[in-house]
């Protein structure tokens, strides 16, 4: 079980995102306060970010080391600001590889994919399944081993197939295609998912025969105006909103929240 972090506001310095607060996603890499599953998070990591003033794809920093052992980290994080960020500290699920392809964020195009959760006995299960569905380019696309992967790879498929598709409604769709595949394998699957394509952030708390992880969020806090902030854990005191069970959540690029059922 992963801890996720997002960032959608006026530019600021990564460091000041994932490293400054007192429950910074570094602190939450090795004590974490709300994981269901794990005990640590030492799998590796992953930062995507936007340009604040280039149209540009988005850039990626990852490592399969802890977080807090990365000593180029510190530095590269001071130096670069972004006004959109996505980030994770890994907990690898039990029997998938800890290697550069398996960290998150995954890309495509201008779209950055984050997920906290797992699809119980994926490799068993839903792995067959979902490739099945996916139109070989999108199955070529695939490095890894994961269940996130996979996940995104099927969110890519659909808007790949019809890509007049708003990102929100392609996330539920996923999730609810998703759903029905568990249901039928009679398995489990989590899945707090986090999109961004630099203009907005599209997130979901989603579970199905499974503890829902827990996701919040943030608009305008003292220390980080003019934001929002997304994540699997509140990162310092203010007043965090638990975002609801089984739901999508949209942050615009006016900062405007929307909230509907999966």
């Amino acid at each position: 079980m992963c801890r996720l972090l997002a960032y959608q506001g006026i530019p600021q310095s990564i460091d000041r995102l994932i490293a400054k607060p007192e429950h910074s996603l570094i602190v939450q890499s090795y004590q974490p306060r709300e994981m269901t599953a794990g005990v640590i998070n030492a799998d590796g990591f992953g930062i995507g970010w936007y340009h604040p003033e280039k149209d540009t794809e988005p850039f990626i920093y990852k490592h399969t080391q802890p977080i807090w052992t990365d000593i180029n980290l510190p530095s590269v994080s001071r130096y670069v600001e972004t006004g959109c960020m996505l980030s994770y500290v890994r907990s690898a699920t039990p029997g998938q590889g800890v290697s550069l392809s398996n960290c998150q964020p995954f890309q495509d195009g201008k779209l950055l994919f984050i997920h906290n959760g797992f699809i119980d006995n994926f490799r068993g299960g839903l792995y067959k399944q979902i490739r099945d569905k996916l139109h070989q380019h999108i199955y070529q696309s695939i490095d890894g081993t994961t269940d996130s992967e996979h996940i995104f790879a099927l969110f890519s498929n659909l808007l790949h197939t019809h890509p007049e598709l708003p990102l929100e409604i392609a996330l539920q769709q996923t999730l609810r295609l998703l759903r029905d595949l568990v249901e039928a394998e009679r398995t489990t699957i989590s899945a707090n998912i986090v999109i961004s394509d630099g203009e907005r952030l599209i997130a979901s708390r989603f579970a199905h025969r499974a503890t829902v992880p827990s996701l919040y969020w943030i608009k305008n806090s003292i220390d980080y105006p003019d934001s929002v902030i997304l994540a699997s854990e509140p990162i310092f005191t203010d007043d965090w909103h638990v975002c609801p069970m089984q739901s999508i959540i949209t942050v615009s690029k006016n900062l405007e929240i929307e909230i509907f059922p999966i």
